[in-house]
């Protein structure tokens, strides 16, 4: 396969995940009925979630038309097995997005997927296992890293862009197909699931991504000539992505709590936690991502001793080490424990409490005065205030005179009298 349909493919990629993208987007953006009958989710809701069906669409196609058209040349078994394999991963998750599955089962799928790559490969039985094995764990980490918007997106076209430099050195660019491809996919995705995400990759997405990447780092890794140091600098390329599931991994186990149960306790959610915001979240760690994926393809290009890969691995540890320390779960609220003598001595004191409250009440308000007289042509107050005070010529406030308890006219008779 030559560069220029490594471009033409990945050009194809791109024109029609944007073009599928950009249809769903509108149709997700409609107005539409909160609330289906019968309690389901609005179809809004469920394209949004499976709006990584446009990229897996685009990628898909692009690689299946250049398969098609001979451009793989000797390698057509190994990246039509990528291709297939990849597209059962993503049926999978299509299901999974409308349905949840069963973690055995979807653990199945994958294996019998990965299968299904390492025997149209041509590997070995040995290395078919162990190829098999990562593969399924990769697909899995990377799926992880599906928690923010914009992460699972910005991190594979890191990682893609380096595996696609490493089939380009390694002298077998029909490897070069599929995460050509992949980047120009993600690349067009990357605005419609940037915060905040219009779409989403979902399960289909996500799965798809990750096994792709996972399948094309081992194949690439099979592939690799003899005396280069593959065996180390691929496996670099997931770094980020096996770094979160072993922060997860090991924070749920500190905390007793289910692996199997996703919780708010990745990358993502931890940098949040410290006034991070979710672009600046899928930023650094796509910069993250960047470091051991521009280290390992210069160890695999023979630019770099495989001695250099540690440097990343050790700053990966202290981040996770970093990260761990960062509180994930909140702790619960206990009620303090309510006991019969308690309750009793409560509801005695109640009583007192509100005759208390009742005196201060009546102390606080005081006799009622009544207010004076106003004078001719003076406004009356406003609504809701209280008469103003009556001053004497110097200004000085009147004091009123004690009351009788008999009407004004009948206390101005009695004072007549009197005189």
């Amino acid at each position: 396969m030559n560069v220029l349909g490594i471009i033409a493919s990945g050009v194809a990629a791109l024109f029609i995940t944007v073009a599928l993208a950009k249809s769903a987007r509108r149709v997700a953006l409609r107005p539409h009925v909160p609330n289906e009958p019968g309690g389901r989710a609005p179809r809004a809701e469920v394209l949004r979630r499976t709006g990584g069906a446009t990229a897996v669409l685009g990628v898909g196609t692009a690689t299946g038309v250049a398969l098609w058209l001979g451009a793989a040349d000797d390698a057509a078994g190994s990246v039509g097995g990528l291709l297939a394999g990849a597209g059962i991963v993503a049926v999978l998750g299509l299901v999974q997005d409308l349905k949840p599955l069963w973690t055995a089962l979807r653990l199945g799928a994958q294996t019998a997927a990965a299968i299904l790559v390492v025997c149209l490969a041509g590997l070995s039985p040995a290395v078919g296992v162990l190829a098999a094995l990562w593969i399924v764990l990769v697909t899995n980490a990377f799926a992880l890293l599906d928690h923010a918007d914009g992460l699972l997106t910005a991190v594979g076209l890191v990682t893609a862009a380096g595996l696609l430099a490493c089939a380009l050195v390694g002298g077998d660019p029909a490897l070069a197909l599929l995460p050509t491809t992949l980047v120009a996919g993600l690349a067009g995705f990357l605005l419609h699931t940037w915060h905040p995400a219009r779409l989403r990759l979902g399960a289909t997405g996500a799965q798809f991504t990750g096994f792709a990447l996972a399948a094309s780092g081992a194949l690439i890794l099979a592939a690799a000539p003899s005396g280069r140091a593959a065996w180390a600098a691929l496996p670099a390329l997931a770094t980020v992505a096996l770094a979160d599931s072993a922060l997860v991994l090991i924070s749920r186990r500190r905390a007793a709590r289910s692996p199997l149960r996703d919780t708010d306790d990745h990358i993502a959610h931890r940098l949040r936690r410290v006034r991070v915001t979710v672009p600046g979240a899928a930023v650094l760690t796509a910069l993250w991502a960047a470091v051991p994926v521009a280290t390992g393809t210069l160890v695999y290009a023979e630019l770099l001793h495989p001695a250099f890969l540690l440097l990343p691995l050790a700053g990966t540890a202290a981040a996770v080490f970093a990260l761990l320390r960062i509180p994930a779960y909140g702790s619960p609220r206990t009620a303090p424990p309510r006991t019969g003598s308690s309750r009793t001595a409560s509801s005695a004191a109640a009583p007192s409490r509100t005759a208390a409250a009742r005196r201060a009440q009546a102390s606080a308000v005081g006799p009622a005065i009544p207010a004076a007289a106003s004078a001719p042509g003076a406004k009356a107050p406003a609504p809701g205030q209280g008469a103003p005070a009556a001053r004497t010529a110097a200004g000085h406030p009147t004091v009123p005179p004690p009351p009788t308890g008999r009407p004004p006219a009948e206390a101005t008779t009695a004072a007549a009298e009197r005189g």
